[in-house]
């Protein structure tokens, strides 16, 4: 199995060369890595020049945002199987080469995620029980927030056939979306171990620069209503934890001075 990896980056010269790194290492070598940078200004290209000769296909676009990098990623990519590594984060050396042995294994599994090791601000975290990993139908357990990792995963390259690509026209929980429609419809597995190291405190990542990322879920849940692709018993939950989201978000928009936009996504629930 060929598994291509496709890294998104955009303005981490740094981080991006420790990513890069951590892909080399894998004591699976049957990939082909993909590194998308998304119109960085920091002379990214220069770290990117460092591992001429190595495997790696390099692709430059104008600035386009996340979803735009990770598709045009899939878009170039020819594996069997695809892996994707934000470009703050890191694999464990054997990271490519268990969930491999999981696809031989289990031929019908469509997708699968890592256990992740945390560290914010440079140092060890515990997540919180809200992002607890399950394994399965996690469906109903997505619905309040992401609980799939982009870096953690692996999956078919046929899925994206499937459910679609990334949703290049959310700003942000492209990944909240992305899951919710693969959960829809398939099981996603939790392989025991954790194999990727999931980086966070830096001042760029969505959860410090945007308000409230439940505006973008609401979006993606109202996208999933009007899809037709949900069981009746998928829906009902979708609606309750959508009411339950816009309540919050609507109220605290019109509490704020945003008056027209909390009675817009309050109204758009009334009818469900």
């Amino acid at each position: 199995m060929l598994v291509s990896v496709i890294i998104p980056t955009y303005n981490r010269k740094e981080l991006v060369r420790r990513a890069i790194q951590s892909v080399l290492n894998q004591t699976f070598k049957k990939y082909a890595l993909i590194v998308v940078d998304d119109g960085s200004t920091d002379q990214t290209d220069k770290i990117l020049k460092e591992f001429k000769g190595a495997k790696i296909h390099f692709y430059r676009q104008d600035r386009k945002g996340v979803s735009a990098a990770r598709n045009r990623g899939i878009r170039e990519s020819r594996g069997e199987l695809i892996a994707f590594l934000d470009s703050d984060d890191v694999w464990h050396p054997k990271k490519l080469e268990v969930q491999v042995d999981f696809f031989r294994k289990n031929p019908t599994a469509m997708i699968a995620q890592t256990e992740e090791e945390w560290i914010r601000d440079g140092r060890p975290a515990n997540p919180m029980k809200k992002h607890k990993k399950y394994s399965g139908d996690i469906f109903r357990a997505s619905l309040p927030l992401c609980i799939v990792s982009p870096s953690a995963v692996m999956m078919r390259r046929e899925l994206f056939d499937k459910v679609g690509y990334f949703d290049d026209r959310l700003s942000a929980c492209e990944d909240y979306d992305m899951w919710l429609r693969v959960a829809a419809r398939y099981p996603i597995y939790l392989i025991e171990g954790r194999l990727t190291i999931k980086y966070g405190g830096h001042a760029d990542q969505l959860s410090r620069t945007v308000p409230s990322l439940d505006k973008y879920r609401i979006q993606s849940m109202l996208k999933l209503l009007d899809s037709k692709i949900l069981t009746p018993e998928q829906r009902k939950w979708t609606i309750e934890e959508l009411k339950y989201k816009a309540k919050i978000y609507g109220e605290g928009c019109i509490k704020h001075g945003r008056e027209e936009e909390g009675k817009k996504i309050l109204e758009s629930v009334l009818s469900l």
